[in-house]
């Protein structure tokens, strides 16, 4: 389970996003009104996933023993506001001594990571609203 805080402020869409032990900082650029600080939420949803990739294929070719150097996920994220559909492109680069049979199968477990599988299955979300007790009443 993952647990994630995101807090703003009065900073214009500054936002910083913690766990218990971590913090990053999102935003948007400067050319819509943010201070372009941090990576925007999109960024971050396709950086995710490019993580979890590279995340993946490096514990796989760990396990077998196999000489991968590095892995780079290079990963486009764009939505159709019409269709109502996203794409997630990803281009994969594998450097190492590894044979095309290697190089095929990383790019098989490439598409079973975490987040990938996440993304591609039925999402259910709950927004639950929380009474603020600094509030004024």
């Amino acid at each position: 389970m993952a647990l994630i805080t995101a807090r703003i402020e009065r900073t214009p869409y500054e936002t910083h996003l913690s766990t218990s032990s971590q913090v990053i900082v999102a935003d948007e650029p400067s050319d819509v009104g943010g201070q372009d600080r941090g990576m925007g939420p999109g960024e971050l949803l396709a950086g995710s996933l490019a993580s979890c990739t590279v995340m993946t294929v490096r514990m796989y070719a760990d396990r077998k023993g196999w000489s991968l150097d590095s892995a780079v996920a290079r990963v486009e994220y764009t939505s159709n506001a019409i269709t109502q559909r996203s794409l997630f492109t990803m281009e994969l680069i594998l450097n190492g001594d590894l044979t095309d049979e290697q190089r095929t199968r990383l790019a098989e477990i490439a598409d079973r990571c975490p987040v990938h599988r996440t993304l591609q299955n039925p999402i259910d979300f709950e927004t639950i609203l929380i009474e603020d007790n600094h509030r004024q009443h």
